[in-house]
């Protein structure tokens, strides 16, 4: 029986290796901004909880076959080397202990990392959204200063027989003095409003 148990033991060791190996990898990958590596990070996680899901009960089974050797007083022998195989097992259950805490640890980096980036994203999206906002203020602005003299413009363009600043000899200089007026008081109330 202590032969198949720490065969079976032994044979965790090279699976405890290649996940320390994923770890130490998704460890230097965590800081390029690989997206992948959430992913990654997830499905390391769920073999570790797999992983352990199998050594816990061969730990607690070897307890249990301890305390029994303890019991019925088996030989010293076999008792040191059941000793010796659930030292073995407990030292692999802490190491997939502390894979899922550092897989964990790195989950929360990651997303730490993913958040800020979408932040500075989100900064530069609300930057640009607001020079576009000015600009079109400024655009507003301008439309509006040309709108009053092409108003005027356009009612004495009309062709009208009765409108009497027609006929009226200063009518063209009232006019053009009116769309000057009114361009230069839409300029000076945009300016104080800094749209321009």
């Amino acid at each position: 029986l202590y032969g198949i148990l720490d065969q079976v033991v032994d044979e965790y060791v090279p699976v405890v290796k290649g996940l320390q190996t994923d770890i130490d990898e998704i460890e230097d990958q965590l800081f390029t901004g690989d997206p992948s590596v959430s992913r990654r990070i997830y499905s390391l996680l769920r073999e570790v909880s797999e992983f352990d899901r199998a050594a816990k009960p061969l730990v607690e089974m070897i307890e249990s076959l301890k305390r029994g050797s303890d019991k019925y007083h088996v030989d010293v022998e076999l008792q040191r080397n059941l000793r010796d195989v659930l030292d073995h097992a407990i030292r692999i259950s802490d190491r997939i202990e502390s894979f899922r805490s550092n897989l964990q640890n790195a989950m929360t980096v990651h997303s730490t990392m993913v958040a800020q980036q979408q932040n500075e994203e989100m900064r530069n999206m609300t930057q640009v959204s607001l020079e576009q906002n000015e600009q079109v203020k400024r655009i507003s602005s301008w439309g509006a200063i040309l709108f009053a003299p092409s108003l005027i413009a356009a009612i004495y363009g009309m062709n009208f027989e009765d409108m009497p600043e027609l006929k009226w000899h200063l009518g063209y200089p009232l006019a053009l003095v009116a769309m000057v007026i009114c361009s230069s008081a839409l300029y000076v109330v945009f300016k104080r409003q800094k749209w321009l």
